[in-house]
């Protein structure tokens, strides 16, 4: 028998290849697995919904295992929002205080970023997060908090992270026709990033490359604080389609040959190693044929991803290197590609594990779904704290009245 919780927090990503919904309840401020479901995605198209009804169809087949699991209703989620159309920029904004020094509120702060977010972006853009990188007081930069500290002028340097209008309501359409109501809407791979990157990474300055099927997402910390976002239009299902016609075989057995004998890096693959081929007919081929298809691609997705760098002015600032997470990150030779490319290091990204969580889904390809619910629970935590600290000086200064 199935029940409401109200605990529960519950993430939706829709992904070019695979549907996943995670569900974990908060115990104690702690996050604890309750269940998930795994569907193949229909109706997508270059890693954007083009079919609502058989995208609709998998999300609700995936919510359905979910709630098996969870043995609880699921009716409200937080969705995954990624792909192409991923955009960020950096913007400053700021506001004198008065012309004597005060004490800086939480007001204040917000004040400050509805300055630096006022800048002019196209009607079909949609803001996903406000992300300040740094407070500067009075001329003072790299200041993460200013509440509560002394001044008279407070600035901040704000990025910006946003998507395309018709593409965040598609996916919130997608999910009410699955009957699930949104309830908030967060980037792949500012949730991959929460899940798999440690502090001394984002301080030291990283890049995370979320590849999915269609596209590769990426965020670049700097200094604890995001720096720069972005997507380039090379994903998984890229090397996969190369193979298909490199070898004319069809897409679904150029999958597992992939994930069975692919490598990105050709001298990596002994040079007698052979496979048997079923499929038109029985053959066998060099292991290097499929390397030989598939490293021009890994090449090409990691050029892109350098420009990206480039263009955001970021490619030097990878002090801690490339985290490579998503479905995607697990082809055998990518990180040595990555290192050849971006001339720093890199490994594979695995997010942490929820209590009670199985093993199995330690696996990039659900670094998104984790990250959601840890970014979530997180901010709540946050927004809960602020809001007890501010009750709590309301009554105080009540208190001192009377």
């Amino acid at each position: 028998m199935t029940q409401k919780l109200e605990n529960l927090i519950v993430a939706l990503d829709i992904g070019s290849a695979g549907t996943r919904v995670l569900a974990a309840d908060v115990n104690e401020n702690v996050l604890r697995y309750r269940g998930h479901g795994v569907f193949a995605s229909a109706g997508m198209r270059k890693g954007m919904i083009a079919e609502l009804a058989p995208a609709a169809k998998a999300v609700r087949a995936a919510n359905e295992q979910a709630e098996r699991v969870a043995r609880a209703n699921i009716d409200e989620c937080v969705v995954g929002v990624g792909g192409p159309h991923i955009r960020g920029l950096n913007t400053n904004g700021g506001l004198q205080l008065g012309s004597r020094m005060r004490e800086i509120t939480r007001e204040d702060v917000r004040a400050a970023v509805e300055r630096a977010r006022a800048v002019e972006r196209p009607p079909d853009r949609e803001i996903l997060h406000l992300l300040p990188r740094q407070f500067i007081l009075d001329g003072q930069p790299g200041i993460f908090d200013p509440v509560g500290m002394i001044g008279a002028r407070l600035e901040v340097d704000l990025h910006i992270a946003t998507c395309s209008g018709s593409a965040l309501q598609s996916t919130v359409t997608c999910a009410n026709r699955a009957g699930l109501e949104v309830t908030e809407a967060v980037l792949e791979s500012i949730a991959g990033a929460e899940c798999t990157l440690s502090p001394d990474e984002r301080e030291l300055g990283v890049c995370l490359l979320d590849i999915g099927a269609h596209s590769s997402d990426l965020v670049v910390f700097f200094e604890g604080a995001v720096a720069y976002t972005a997507s380039v239009p090379i994903g998984g299902a890229h090397f996969t389609n190369d193979l298909a016609i490199g070898l004319q075989v069809s897409v679904a057995q150029a999958e597992d040959l992939k994930c069975r004998f692919g490598n990105a890096v050709v001298t990596a693959v002994p040079q007698l190693a052979e496979i048997e081929i079923d499929d038109p007919q029985p053959q066998r081929l060099p292991q290097r044929a499929l390397a030989e298809i598939l490293e021009p691609r890994a090449r090409e997705l990691l050029y892109y991803v350098k420009e990206s760098l480039r263009y955001g002015r970021v490619e030097n600032a990878l002090g801690a290197g490339c985290v490579l997470t998503g479905g995607g990150a697990m082809l055998p030779g990518l990180l040595d590609v990555t290192e050849s490319q971006l001339r720093a290091p890199a490994r594979t990204g695995l997010p942490v594990r929820l209590s009670q969580m199985p093993a199995d889904l330690v696996h990039p390809a659900f670094s998104t779904v984790i990250g959601m619910l840890l970014y979530v629970h997180r901010t709540r935590m946050t927004r809960a704290a602020e809001d007890s600290s501010l009750r709590a000086k309301l009554r105080a200064v009540f208190a001192a009245s009377v």
